[in-house]
This record gives structure tokens, sequence and C-alpha cells, in this order.
């Protein structure tokens, strides 16, 4: 089975998550931040996931500590869940359209953690959710997962809109890698035979 339980708990945050990466695209919790909680929600449905969040965080301060430390959790299940990435495709990619935004985002479940992202994102929050929170999500996600993330916004004007493309793109891209391929069957996908 491929599923993780991660409980991260520190004096900003405690968070308890569950991912299962071959689930029916259910999301069950609330993170204190509103437009996390819908982002979420996408990424669960989108990517066919399985996922639960509980979260307690200093959100009197802002939202920074709670969805850094998310994307921590989030990138260390999935780690988790994937294991050895024997038999999995490894590379993913997705060209998501919402509205008048598109979004491009590639990963390889390569091990080495990196995140390269271009956005230009006009406000400065949406639903109260300050946009450069993106930023630290992502890359508290890749660094945690041990994933090599690019994402890049083709076209957008519309915040929620971007934001919202970045993670269904995340998701399918991501559900694309971890998907198990019948060629593969057992073997590491890459010529060190480890990842």
């Amino acid at each position: 089975m491929r599923k993780a339980e991660i409980t991260r708990n520190t004096t900003e945050t405690q968070i308890t998550l569950s991912l299962n990466l071959d689930g029916s695209g259910r999301y069950q919790g609330e993170t204190g931040v509103g437009f996390m909680d819908h982002m979420l929600c996408l990424f669960a449905a989108h990517g066919m996931f399985d996922l639960t969040v509980g979260c307690t965080g200093d959100i009197q301060v802002d939202a920074h500590h709670t969805v850094e430390d998310l994307g921590i959790v989030l990138g260390q299940a999935l780690a988790q869940a994937v294991g050895d990435k024997a038999g999995i495709r490894r590379y993913g990619s997705f060209l998501l359209p919402m509205d008048e935004a598109l979004a491009l985002v590639a990963l390889d479940l390569s091990g080495r953690s990196h995140l390269t992202l271009e956005t230009d994102i006009a406000a400065a929050a949406v639903g109260g959710f300050d946009t450069d929170l993106l930023e630290e999500f992502l890359l508290g996600f890749a660094r945690a997962a041990g994933v090599t993330l690019h994402v890049r916004q083709l076209a957008g004007k519309n915040a929620h809109h971007i934001i919202e493309a970045i993670f269904k793109g995340l998701a399918r891209a991501l559900c694309e890698a971890v998907a198990e391929d019948p060629r593969r069957t057992g073997q590491i996908p890459s010529t060190k035979g480890v990842l």
C-alpha cells in the first residue's frame, strides 16, 4: 500500500497528514487557512490522492508557518509513500488551463530537491492568502520530497486562477509520475539503480 502518515510538531505548527497515492480523490481536514484548504482539496481531487490533514498553526501571526510546514509535511508523506520508487514512471508533466490562466508543471522524483518557479502574480493576496506563500509551500514540498520541480505561469491575470492552475497541474503531474509502469515491474527507473 502506497500510503504514509506524518506528524510534525513545532512551536509554530502541529500537523498530522495522511496520504494515499492510490486513492479516489478525497480531501478531509482543515488547516485554518481557507484558501489553502481549497488548494489541497483540488490537489487531492485532480491527483486522485486521498489526503487527510489536521493542522493547528500560529495564524494569529500570519499563514506563513502553516503553509510552509504543510508543504514540508506533504513532501515527507510523498517520499514515504512512494518508497524506493521501484516500478513507477518517475517523471510527470502537465499543461493546465484555468480560464485565462495557463500553468506548466514538470517534475522528476529524482531524490534531488530543486524548485524553479516562474510566475507573475500582481495581487499581493487572494482570499486572505499571501500570494508569495505559493513559493514557500512549493519549496518546502520539493525539499522534503526530494523532487525536482519546475513551475511556469504561461498566461493569466487572476491570482486565484493562476495559483489554482498550479496546484491542479502539480496534482496531475504527480499522478503521472507516481503511476506504476507495467513494463518496469520492480525496477528502479534510473540507470544508477537507485533514486
